[in-house]
């Protein structure tokens, strides 16, 4: 049975696609099958696994439509145990075109029943908003990562999120739990690097992951060479940190 996780937070820039490419690398290099759902109408999973995005006929807004099935939509990747349902900017439409139907929300949902048994771990990068987009992902999912940048307005958000979290669980989706929060760009010579982690680690203690994402050049070049840190960069700081993230997942879930 596959658990679906989606990687949200409504702050841009905090790492979400970042950690939705790699930690999907990272658990494929594991000898993990994993699905990774591109629902982010800017695309950048997609292009950050080499995936030309002007050449996706079929991805993420097919299956939200049903015009198409999730089997239809999956590609394969150059990363090992790695497929991709890719997305494309035509996705902006979906929240305006799924607005008058009838459970909306369960779209996706409905999508990955017939694949769910098919991956070990499905993950979907969700788009930087709490709108239809992202309450389909989170109804779809069986867990959620936040990823949380130690920077100043990192608890910023969070709140809202976690509301959010909340009152899907309580209309869409009992089942849906909180994986764990994940601190993300770290740079350990920074006192408020710090003191988000202590903050984040006091407030949430047992919800954060022990795996710490550090600032690291190579894995903002990665994606640029449509590559994940893994492919590019084995040996990096970034690829490290993300098996280990990897490897906290499995062990959660095993």
């Amino acid at each position: 049975m596959g658990k679906i996780i989606a990687i949200a937070n409504q702050k841009g820039g905090v790492g979400k696609t970042t950690t939705s490419v790699n930690l999907a690398a990272s658990l494929g290099v594991l000898e993990k099958k994993v699905l990774l759902i591109d629902a982010d109408p800017q695309a950048n999973a997609t292009s950050g696994l080499g995936i030309d995005v002007e050449t996706i006929e079929i991805g993420t807004y097919q299956l939200l439509e049903h015009t198409n099935t999730a089997k239809e939509a999956i590609l394969k990747t150059d990363t090992p145990n790695l497929d991709i349902i890719a997305s494309h900017i035509d996705l902006v439409a979906i929240e305006i075109e799924l607005v008058d139907k009838d459970d909306r929300e369960y779209m996706m949902r409905r999508s990955l029943i017939e694949i769910k048994d098919d991956y070990d771990f499905i993950i979907i990068d969700c788009a930087p908003s709490l709108g239809l987009l992202t309450l389909n992902a989170l109804t779809a999912s069986d867990a959620v990562i936040i990823p949380i940048q130690c920077e100043y307005f990192a608890l910023e958000g969070l709140g809202k999120l976690l509301n959010t979290v909340k009152s899907v669980q309580k209309i869409h989706n009992p089942e849906l739990d909180i994986e764990g929060l994940l601190l993300t760009m770290y740079d350990s010579r920074l006192r408020l690097s710090n003191q988000v982690v202590e903050e984040v680690q006091k407030h949430f203690n047992d919800m954060v992951f022990k795996t710490i994402i550090q600032r690291n050049v190579r894995l903002s070049e990665a994606p640029s060479f449509g590559e994940s840190i893994i492919n590019f960069d084995a040996s990096s700081k970034g690829a490290i940190n993300y098996l280990s993230l990897a490897k906290e997942v499995i062990n959660k879930n095993s």
